[in-house]
Formats: structure tokens, C-alpha cells, sequence
């Protein structure tokens, strides 16, 4: 026992040990309990009520004193510690007084003293949620029961970031889950890829399960709904998904009332600014143009208006297009229960303008999730959700803003844009365009309607058997509308366009399923069986015309029709499933999925496919040999398993004909691609080993290792044209992801005075490696290489070698082809194309802060990327070395330098005029490091003490100050590191930096 107290006492804060030792500095063996009278509160109503003087003890579960326990007085700063006896006294306090008492590795509790002078309190062990109920889509289990792989998130971690997107807020929150922005514009979905890339042609995105519904694409939900999110990441984990499983699932699990006989509003409100963040991409002024230009050799090549009145003009373009965008985000919701019925209902509006003006993103969502108990054995489970967004784009252009010169001014003396391209204009940029001219007109809107409705139900056959039913509709709609007014240089060719598109989309989905439960002694048995069925059914219309007079904006007022479009498609899938778990004394835990799956992609032959998982776990920390006193648990768990993954085409299995074509005045149909009657998944088989651990009650963490090997790509292979196909779908190729992941949580500091500090840790790594290719022959795909024994994301380009130092120009790697030896040429076209780099980060992951001191919180998250090599591409443009004189020049980054006689051992070409020897070229000469920490939200509030919202008869009122995006350490010299990952290198819309301000409220 005494082991066990000084192991504990070992991580008593050091607050909690000074307090105490000030209290009794005697000898450890007479501490004790000291009440700290830090503030008398003489305003609150305490002064009022009865007071006594109480004395205690508190011990764990199996009677064991406990040391440094915080036991403070609910709403004052009145409290105390516990000495090594566990026991503690408190003086002078309300005899209803309530008693918050906490201890790091357990669970903290709330006790009423109701006049009694002697308590006794028994803390429970808090193994770090080992007894949460983590839910992964069709069952729930005990997070010490889970065989497989799943990351789990709390909804109220999902509240930092500020965004419309649920997908944003997971990025550096969970190991193995690699999410990255694709752009900063309100509204923009991230990328995500749980364990690398399982396909080449397929697609590589996670599938969403929101309450048990598989949604087509990502959901577009409001993240203040959300309860939880579970991200299934091997194959135990995800196999009851079949077919869909490949790529990771992500199972969103929204808010339910709880409670008894509750009623209670909730409100939140934030606002906040968006501003443009130009990370390390700065483009020059008038004078460094100026400057630039006078450094070029070949000054006869220059043109004749190339003199100091051109420094009269400094345009910032990026001041003319950028903005403190504006952000608006407000929730109202009610959580009630009485007696058989529990409602949850919300709304919410989010309005955002984007850091680059022009573009507005706004969004209303309402929810209503309802239970009511028809009997103690049936229950209805109705849910209704609906989302509205519109979107209007007249946004500035990012490529213009960084291409004009300073030299050109967009406005005429009257503040008007000006046109360059009629001839009264000066202008000295290239393509004579001012793209604020057009904007002053043209534009394009967008609506979407989303409406889901749930009518659930559960039977409970027996105590241990229940029918459950979820029955899903969702139906969406979404209308786009563009204007080309006829004044604007784009619309005079047709006298100005109308635009108008609608797509419709209708989605049902349908799970009946038994579910068994069943503890006997030492025994504990779970089971399902269930069928699914979910359909999908697309249609859409869209029409051109032109000829319109200004300002028209209905498509039949066009004077004559240009194109018409339509198009209709649908799949279906049609399933059997079967899970069952089994348990013995909480020590061992074993899993067997399996799902049948029936899909309308595929050939005749292979319409139904099979997968399946089994995994297992053992609870070592439950033996009775186990008797450390440092782990608090130690788990192990295996997995194997198969999952699938369907192809993008919803038509691959077909022979299929375009309908779009005459003969002779008559329709005629012309052959397009050819079918395959054996057309079958992508099957991926998946090993998963992890360990979870518990230490000295501060540190929990998860060691995985993973290797996923990923059959029958879904290829396209091309016929001769004297086929007349374009080619047919087969199941060629292989990718196999192998990775390690870690995490880590750690309570830092617990103090008796209320100072509490918690850190999460996570990181990720993932090898991706090509097994199989068609004819095992090397793709190329643009700058990228796709060949076996190399990674999906493999760049193929010229590899530069630097300056000449003798002349200045460019050099490349030549290899001989026949010897391999490597050489020096000046030569783009002799230059030999070689893999140099791959997209892939080495590593990821992220890091969270949260620290809590009598009210005050101060909360930070972290997201970083190691390794990932990205091509910039618009330094073809803007580091061209005068090869496009006309457009704005990129400033020199920290260490680079041009060549000029004086600086010979130069990282660029002399700037020449008309460029330098093909420099611009694409080659590695512009592939970066995108490596990078960026601090994704900071947050400080303060939550108004309980005694103070109980006067004031609300139930509780926080407030706080946000910062996104503040700050990013990278090399990368574009605009943003992540943005560029995802494959835009050119000119991406880069994550703004964003201040808010909130407040939350509960009545």
C-alpha cells in the first residue's frame, strides 16, 4: 500500500505539495489537510446559510487512502487537500454547501454535504475513458473492448476552429487521419486520408455514417450537432462497411437528450475578421520592378516606356483584392426529457465573407432529433435535418492580383475600373487585362437545399434482444446561376450569357437489424445480423444562352439558346451483415464481422462480394500476475481483415454508347467504352497491431502498426482506335501502405488550487509503395511518375543542378541511358526526366494544449506535416528570370541570390529579358519542402464562477477571444504549405488568419 501512496504522492503537483508543506512542516507522517481561505466572497449568499465544520476521508475502490485529493467548495475558492491518511477537514462551511473533488486518474465527483460533519468518498478509477461508449456505426462498445483501430473525438473538441466544415476540425486531432485544407474560401472541404492512398484511378476519400446513415459524399452538417466522431481505421474497425471500407470511416454521432425531467436553452454566438495570409509569397513594388529591369543585360530588348515615370504608379493589387472578410457563426438549441420523451432541437446560421472580397458564403441549418417511448419495450427515433447555403461569387482573382505590375493603375480618374483594352488606355501588364472590369458585372450564385429525415425505431424483443430499424430519405438540390454582361470584354463576343443549372439528387437508405446482448458470470456475448439496402438516384438540366440586355437574369430572356445539358444516374447496394463479440472477466475480448455486399457497378459475374475481419484483444492489466505500479492499464489488440473500395464510374461494368451524335439528320449512337462482365472490387487486406497504455495515472497512450495490401486496381486500359472503343475497366494493379502511429495524453499539472494543464500528442507515418501495373509498365501522368516499387505521388521532371557560375545560366542532371553515369548540361531538351521527390509527408500530426485555472482556460492546437515535396509552380511565372518581363516579379526569399559577375555561386540565372535559357522550365528547380507547423487555433476564455449564474438564475455563461491560423513555420515559399499539398501550387486560397469573439450561454 505504501508503494502505492508514494508512487501517487510522486506526481502530486508541486502547488498541492507547497501548500500542504506549509501547512504542517513537521514530518510527512503528520501532514495534514490545511483549509485555504483565498478569498471570503463576503458579496456572495453563504453568509447567510447555517455553517459547520466537516471532516473526511477519501479513498480508491479498494480502501486505499489517497493523497493530494483537491476538495474545494463549489462557486468560492474555499478549499483543501488530502494528507497521506486521505483524510481532510473544512471549516466554516454552508452545512449545503457542494463539494468538488477531483484527483488526477479519477474521476472527479460533486458532493453534498447536507449537514453532515463526517463524509467518506470513494473515488473511481478513470482509466482515461477505457469505460466510454465509443460508437463504430452499427454497435457501440466499451473503449476497453475495442479489438480494432478507431480514433475517437469528442464533440466539444470540435468547437477551436472556426469553419462551416466538420472535416476542418479533425486536422491534427487524431493519429493516422492526414487532413489538409485544399483552400482557405469559406465553405472549401479539406482533404483527408486515413492510412494513405489504397487506390490509383479509385477514389481515395473516407465514406461519412452520420447516425447510422452512409451518405453519399461528405455531410454538411453543423459541427455544434455533433456528439462525437469515431474514425474507423482498419479493417476490424470498418469491416461491416464491405465494400466502402478501404478508405477509412468516419461515423458522426449527433446530440441526443439526456438526463431526467430536463429543460435547457443553449445559445452561442461568434464574429470575428478574416485576413488574407500571404506566407512567404511577396511580389515587388514599383521601385523593385523598376530596379529589376535595369539589371537586365540585354537592355535593347527592352520597351521604350521603360523610364522613371513609370514610378508614379504603385498599385498594391493585393490591397485591391483582399479584405477583413467578415464571419458571423450563431447557435440556438433545446435539450428537454419528460418522462417518455426526449427532443433535441437546433438552429444555426453561419455567414462568412471570404478574405478575398467577392465571395460570400452563407448557411442555415435546423435539426430536430426526437424520442419517444410508445412502451418500456418500443421507442420511435424520428430525426429531421435540413441545411440551406448560398453562395455569391464575385470574387477578385488571386492569379491577377500576383500577375498585374505595380505600374498599371485599374482605376480611371472618375474611380471607375478601366478598360486596357480599348485603345485610350495605358496599360503595361501582358494580355492588356484588367480583370476588375468584367467584375464590376459578372458573377455567378449558388443554392443548395439538403433535407434528411429519419424515421427510427427499436423494439426490444427480449432484455436481450432488439429489432432496430433506421430508415433514411435525404433529397438535395442544388441551382446554379452565372451573368456575362455584355459590356464586359468576356461577354461582347456573344452579347453578354446567361447560365442556368440544376442538379437534383435522391438518396434512401435502409438497415433492419437484430442486436443480441447477453452477460453470463464471466461471459459477456454480443451479436448482430442485419440487411441494408441504399439507392441513389441523380438528375440534372442545365442551358446557355446569349444575347441579353443588362442586367437580365432569367434564362428565357436570352435573344437565342447556345447549349443545352442534361444528365441521370443512380446506383444501388444491396447487403447482409453479421457481427459477434465475446468476453471473458474483462480480460480477453474477440470480434468476427462479416458483410455480404451487392452492388450495381459491377460485372454480371461479381455483382456480390464478401469481407470480413477478425480481432482480438487482451486486457494484461486484468491478469492477476499484473502488479505494476506504474502502468494504471496495458492492453494489446490484433487485427485482420478485408475491406473494398468501388470505383468513381458508375458505369464500368457496361458496355456503353454516347448518344450525342447524327448521322444523316437521325439520332446515332457511337461506341465509347467497352464492357466487363467480371468487373469486381478493389479488395485491400489489412494487419493491425496496437498496444494502450496507462501510466502513473498522468500519461495514456496507443502504439499502432499497420499493413495494408490493396488488390485489383481499378484500371482503364486503352484499345487501338481501330476498336472503336476508347478502352474498358479491369482489375489490374496493386498499392500496398504500411505505417506506424502514436499518441500520447498526459495530465501535466492537477492542482488543489484549481490549476489544471492537459497535453495530446499524435503523429503518423505512412509508406505507399506500387505493387502492380498493367504490363508492369510506368505511367506518366504530367509532372508525376506511376511505376512499381514507388510511391503513388512520385514527381518525374528534369532535375536541376544549379547556375553555371562561369556564365549564369541554368544548368540540368543529364543521365546516360546506356551506363548511367551522370552529367552536367545546359540543355532543357538534353535534360534527362527523372523521379525526384514524392508528394507524400514523412510524418504528421498534431499537438493540443488545454490549461484551466479558476474559471480562466487557455486552449492551443497545433497541426504539422513533415516531407512532403510540392511543386510551386507559379515561380514558373513570378521566379521566371525575366522569361515573362510582363508580369509581377516574386522577391527573393532569405539566401537566395541572382548571378552577376560579383556573385557568381548564385541560387538563380542572370535575369535576362525574355528569360534565361529555358530556366523557367518545369524542373525540381521549383519543387519545395512543404513542410510545416501552423498553429491552427488559439483560444482564451473565462467561464463566470457557478455561484455567481446561480444568483444570477441561468445555468452557465462563458466568453472568449479565438485566433485561427496565427501563425505557420515553414520554408515553403508560396502562399500556404497545405493548400499546395493538395495539388494547386499555382495560386492557391490560402487558410486566412481569423479573430473571433464569442459567447456561450445556457439557460
Amino acid at each position: 500500500m505504501m508503494r502505492k501512496l508514494l508512487a501517487r504522492m510522486g506526481w502530486v503537483a508541486l502547488g498541492s505539495l507547497s501548500l500542504t508543506i506549509t501547512a504542517s512542516p513537521t514530518s510527512a507522517s503528520s501532514l495534514k489537510g490545511e483549509v485555504l481561505k483565498i478569498d471570503s466572497y463576503e458579496g456572495s449568499d453563504f453568509a447567510d446559510r447555517a455553517e459547520i465544520d466537516i471532516q473526511g476521508t477519501v479513498t480508491d475502490s479498494s480502501g486505499e487512502p489517497l493523497l493530494g485529493v483537491s476538495i474545494l467548495v463549489k462557486g468560492t475558492t474555499t478549499g483543501t487537500i488530502t494528507d497521506m491518511g486521505g483524510n481532510f477537514s473544512l471549516s466554516d462551511i454552508p452545512e449545503d454547501a457542494v463539494l468538488k473533488v477531483s484527483f488526477i486518474g479519477f474521476k472527479s465527483q460533486e458532493i453534498t454535504v447536507g449537514g453532515k460533519s463526517q463524509l467518506e468518498i470513494v473515488l473511481k478509477e478513470d482509466t482515461q475513458g477505457l469505460e466510454e461508449v465509443v460508437v463504430t456505426g452499427y454497435t457501440s462498445q466499451k473503449r476497453e473492448n475495442l479489438t480494432g483501430s478507431v480514433a475517437i473525438v469528442d464533440g466539444d473538441k470540435l468547437q477551436d476552429i472556426t469553419s462551416p466544415n466538420v472535416g476542418n476540425m479533425l486536422q491534427g486531432k487524431l493519429a493516422g487521419v492526414d487532413v489538409s485544407a485544399s483552400s482557405g474560401a469559406p465553405g472549401a472541404l479539406p482533404k483527408i486520408r486515413i492510412r494513405g492512398k489504397n487506390s490509383i484511378r479509385s477514389s481515395v476519400n473516407p465514406i461519412w455514417v452520420v447516425d447510422g446513415v452512409i451518405w453519399h459524399g461528405t455531410p454538411n452538417i453543423n459541427p455544434a450537432d455533433i456528439q462525437s466522431i469515431s474514425v474507423l481505421k482498419d479493417a476490424a474497425s470498418a469491416a461491416l462497411y464491405g465494400s466502402r471500407g478501404a478508405n477509412g470511416v468516419v461515423v458522426v454521432t449527433t446530440k441526443t437528450a439526456q438526463g431526467a425531467n430536463t429543460s435547457t436553452i443553449n445559445v452561442s454566438a461568434k464574429t470575428g475578421v478574416s485576413l488574407f495570409n500571404t506566407g512567404g509569397f511577396d511580389i515587388s513594388n514599383s521601385q523593385e520592378m523598376y530596379d529589376l529591369w535595369g539589371q537586365f543585360p540585354n537592355q535593347n530588348a527592352i520597351p521604350d516606356y521603360y523610364n522613371e515615370e513609370l514610378l508614379n504608379t504603385d498599385t498594391d493589387w493585393l490591397d485591391v483584392g483582399t479584405q477583413a472578410g467578415t464571419v458571423q457563426d450563431y447557435n440556438l438549441s433545446y435539450t428537454g426529457t419528460a418522462d417518455k420523451t426526449r427532443i433535441f432541437a437546433t438552429g444555426n446560421y453561419y455567414n462568412e465573407e471570404g478574405s478575398v472580397k467577392g465571395y460570400t458564403y452563407e448557411r442555415m441549418t435546423g435539426r430536430v432529433n426526437f424520442e419517444y417511448d410508445i412502451s418500456p419495450k418500443f421507442t420511435i427515433k424520428p430525426k429531421l435535418a435540413a441545411t440551406y447555403i448560398n453562395t455569391e461569387n464575385r470574387q477578385h482573382s488571386i492569379y491577377d492580383m500576383y500577375r498585374n505590375l505595380p505600374w498599371d493603375n485599374p482605376y480611371g480618374e472618375d474611380g471607375k475600373p478601366v478598360n486596357p483594352q480599348e485603345g485610350d488606355v495605358t496599360w503595361y501588364g501582358r494580355d492588356n487585362s484588367n480583370y476588375l472590369y468584367d467584375l464590376q458585372w459578372n458573377h455567378s450564385t449558388g443554392d443548395t437545399v439538403n433535407v434528411m429525415a429519419n424515421v427510427d425505431f427499436q423494439y426490444d424483443i427480449t432484455e436481450n434482444l432488439s429489432f432496430i430499424s433506421t430508415n433514411n430519405i435525404t433529397y438535395y438540390e442544388a441551382e446554379t446561376f452565372s451573368y456575362t454582361d455584355p459590356r464586359s470584354n468576356s461577354g461582347l463576343a456573344d452579347n453578354g450569357r446567361l447560365y442556368n443549372g440544376i442538379g437534383k439528387r435522391t438518396t434512401r437508405f435502409t438497415n433492419q437489424m437484430l442486436s443480441y446482448n447477453k452477460a453470463i458470470n464471466d461471459h459477456t456475448i454480443s451479436a448482430l445480423v442485419a440487411y441494408e439496402y441504399n439507392d441513389y438516384v441523380y438528375n440534372s438540366l442545365s442551358a446557355t444562352g446569349k444575347g441579353i440586355v443588362p442586367g437580365a437574369s432569367i434564362i428565357g430572356s436570352t435573344s437565342e439558346p447556345t447549349t443545352i445539358g442534361g444528365t441521370k444516374n443512380d446506383y444501388a447496394f444491396q447487403s447482409y451483415l453479421f457481427n459477434a463479440n465475446y468476453g471473458y472477466k474483462g480480460k480477453y475480448n474477440a470480434q468476427v464481422s462479416f458483410r455480404r455486399d451487392g452492388a450495381s457497378r459491377f460485372g454480371a459475374n461479381n455483382k456480390y462480394g464478401n469481407f470480413f475481419a477478425i480481432s482480438g484483444s487482451w486486457n494484461i492489466s486484468r491478469e492477476e500476475f499484473f502488479n505494476s505500479q506504474a502502468f494504471d492499464y496495458l492492453r494489446l489488440k490484433a487485427s485482420y481483415g478485408g475491406v473494398g473500395n468501388t470505383p468513381n464510374s458508375l458505369y464500368p461494368q457496361y458496355e456503353l454508347y454516347s448518344l450525342n451524335a447524327q448521322y444523316n439528320g437521325d439520332p446515332a449512337a457511337v461506341a465509347s467504352t467497352l464492357g466487363n462482365d467480371d468487373l469486381t472490387w478493389e479488395k485491400t487486406y489489412d494487419t493491425n497491431i496496437g498496444v494502450e497504455f496507462g501510466l502513473w495515472n498522468r500519461l495514456t497512450g496507443v502504439l499502432e502498426v499497420y499493413n495494408k495490401s490493396t488488390s485489383g486496381l481499378l484500371h482503364f486500359v486503352p484499345l487501338p482506335d481501330v476498336s472503336g472503343y476508347t478502352g474498358y475497366f479491369d482489375n489490374i494493379g496493386g498499392v500496398r501502405n504500411r505505417g506506424i502511429e502514436f499518441s500520447l495524453g498526459a495530465d501535466v499539472l492537477s492542482t488543489a488550487s484549481g490549476f489544471n494543464w492537459h497535453l495530446d500528442f499524435n503523429i503518423g507515418k505512412n509508406d505507399n509503395e506500387i505493387t502492380e501495373l498493367y504490363g508492369g509498365k510506368s505511367q506518366i501522368s504530367g509532372n508525376t511518375i506511376i511505376e512499381e516499387g514507388e510511391n503513388i505521388d512520385t514527381w518525374y521532371m528534369r532535375k536541376w543542378a544549379g547556375v553555371n557560375p562561369e556564365d549564369g545560366t541554368p544548368q540540368w542532371e543529364q543521365i546516360n541511358p546506356s551506363t548511367g553515369e551522370t552529367s552536367i548540361t545546359g540543355s532543357y531538351s538534353a535534360a534527362t526526366l527523372q523521379k525526384v521527390g514524392t508528394s507524400t509527408p514523412d510524418f504528421f500530426g498534431g499537438l493540443s494544449s488545454s490549461m484551466e485555472y479558476k474559471g480562466v482556460y487557455l486552449n492551443a492546437t497545433f497541426a504539422y506535416s513533415e516531407g512532403a515535396m510540392v511543386y510551386q509552380a507559379a515561380r514558373e511565372l513570378f521566379d521566371s528570370d525575366g522569361a515573362y518581363p510582363t508580369y509581377n516579379f516574386m522577391r527573393l526569399q532569405e539566401g537566395w541570390s541572382r548571378w552577376s559577375t560579383d556573385n557568381p555561386n548564385a541560387t538563380h540565372p542572370q535575369p535576362i529579358y525574355g528569360g534565361n535559357n529555358n530556366a523557367h522550365k518545369t524542373s525540381s528547380r521549383y519543387l519545395e519542402d512543404a513542410s510545416y507547423l501552423r498553429m491552427r487555433n488559439v483560444t482564451l476564455g473565462y467561464t463566470i464562477p457557478g455561484h455567481i449564474t446561480d444568483a444570477w438564475k441561468i445555468g452557465s455563461l462563458s466568453a472568449y477571444f479565438s485566433a485561427d491560423n496565427l501563425i505557420t513555420i515553414t520554408d515553403y515559399s508560396g502562399l500556404d504549405p497545405e493548400a499546395a499539398v493538395n495539388g494547386d501550387g499555382f495560386s492557391p486560397y490560402p487558410l486566412p488568419k481569423r479573430l473571433t469573439f464569442g459567447v456561450n450561454l445556457s439557460f
